[in-house]
């Protein structure tokens, strides 16, 4: 049996200001490609499947004609998707019983019930999902817990860590129930774990700083066999072999160019734990370039290099580029004189800062005329204007409290 692990597509990602839909189309076409290639037996998608909780149309059609096509190619496929930090829960399984006879699983939030005596409890198991092979046996359990939003499961944020943790070990417990003696255990989640590595400005904070990061032994007891986790974008194993981020498919933002995008195999070999694991590198479709810092005379030497696009007819595959430029001082016609170098080159500039010899690479930068605000983030926006007016950043307390603050928000545009 083989079972297929990916997660942050975040489908309908705006780029400054620009769409990506090209680049998500390619690599789901990828996607399919190898799923039917490899016979693959299940899907799972571990969160951020939408960049943002009301995605545009066309987004969510990306989404639901690849599951109908790959439904299609491979009727005997059972895919698994959980909602993450920046998907809307309830948008996220609104179509569930429809999507139920593509063998398509999708969960959004978790559900509560009463018992006999009055006390509340959520409801487990709809989150266990058997996974069969193409003979019809099940193999394999999917422990689907959706991220759990600090107001779903607690009343003060100090409580999230210890209250996550114990939802997921109940969970993992609960599967463990279900669980036949060859059979495979897997914890699927969207969630930020102790020592894993954060990239540098696409991530949304889950709660406070770093305060939201859980320990992998509080949450998956040693039964399980494979974790399957969403939310970091930079692919890697947090301790043990087979707790795993897939990471995102492809960069989100100029700091993931490097990393290796990724969608990671099990394979499930008789009655033989835990699966063998295989990466798949995701092919890139289109480059992004960090050209400097460098002086503005320099600039068009350093273009030469520039890759070529696919197709140069098409804009949508032409490659993304931030300029950085050395200068003594402020020039109002920097972008004029940058877009003069670029001239006929087909590249989509969409980044152009400026780097003066007083800039402390410790210190937090200047906001660079024309710098886009969605660039920098809430909070990023509030540590910049708190220094500038103070001379110094916001100490921890005050950065967890708007932190704290903007998730509160974030919360209610979902709810």
């Amino acid at each position: 049996m083989r079972i297929l692990h990916t997660a942050d597509w975040h489908l309908g990602q705006q780029f400054h200001g620009h769409d990506r839909l090209y680049e998500q189309q390619r690599f789901l076409d990828w996607l399919r490609t190898l799923i039917v290639a490899r016979e693959i037996d299940a899907l799972l998608i571990a969160g951020d499947i939408f960049d943002v909780a009301s995605p545009s149309i066309r987004a969510q059609r990306l989404l639901y004609d690849f599951i109908v096509e790959l439904h299609h190619q491979c009727p005997a496929l059972t895919i698994v998707m959980i909602a993450g930090n920046h998907d809307s829960g309830a948008r996220i399984e609104l179509p569930a019983p429809l999507m139920q006879s593509l063998r398509t699983h999708a969960f959004g939030r978790l559900h509560w019930c009463s018992t006999a005596t009055g006390e509340r409890q959520p409801n487990l198991d709809d989150l266990c999902v058997p996974l069969t092979d193409a003979n019809g046996a099940v193999r394999a359990w999917c422990l689907a817990m959706p991220f759990l939003r600090p107001s779903e499961v607690c009343q003060h944020p100090l409580d999230y860590a210890e209250r996550v943790s114990a939802l997921h070990h109940q969970l993992c417990e609960h599967g463990m129930t279900q669980c036949q003696p060859g059979q495979a255990l897997i914890a699927m989640a969207h969630l930020h774990l102790q020592g894993g590595k954060v990239s540098e400005d696409s991530e949304r904070p889950i709660v406070v700083g770093g305060e939201e990061a859980l320990s992998s032994s509080a949450l998956f007891p040693a039964a399980i066999d494979y974790v399957a986790l969403g939310h970091l974008h930079r692919a890697q194993q947090v301790g043990a072999a087979h707790i795993r981020y897939a990471g995102s498919p492809y960069p989100l933002d100029f700091s993931e160019r490097h990393y290796h995008h990724q969608v990671i195999e099990l394979t499930l070999q008789d009655d033989l734990l835990p699966p063998e694991l295989y990466v798949h590198e995701v092919p890139l479709s289109v480059p992004m370039v960090i050209v400097g810092p460098l002086a503005l005379e320099d600039l068009p030497a350093a273009l030469n290099d520039l890759p070529e696009p696919e197709d140069p007819e098409r804009r949508d595959t032409w490659p993304w580029l931030q300029i950085r430029v050395r200068l003594e001082a402020p020039r109002p016609d920097l972008r004029h004189q940058v877009e003069q170098c670029l001239n006929d080159l087909k590249v989509r500039l969409v980044a152009l800062t400026a780097h003066y010899p007083s800039d402390d690479d410790d210190q937090q930068p200047a906001l660079q005329a024309g710098q886009q605000l969605d660039e920098m983030g809430p909070e990023g926006l509030f540590v910049h204007h708190w220094q500038q007016r103070y001379g110094q950043p916001p100490d921890k307390q005050v950065q967890q409290d708007i932190a704290w603050l903007i998730q509160h928000v974030h919360d209610e545009e979902d709810a």
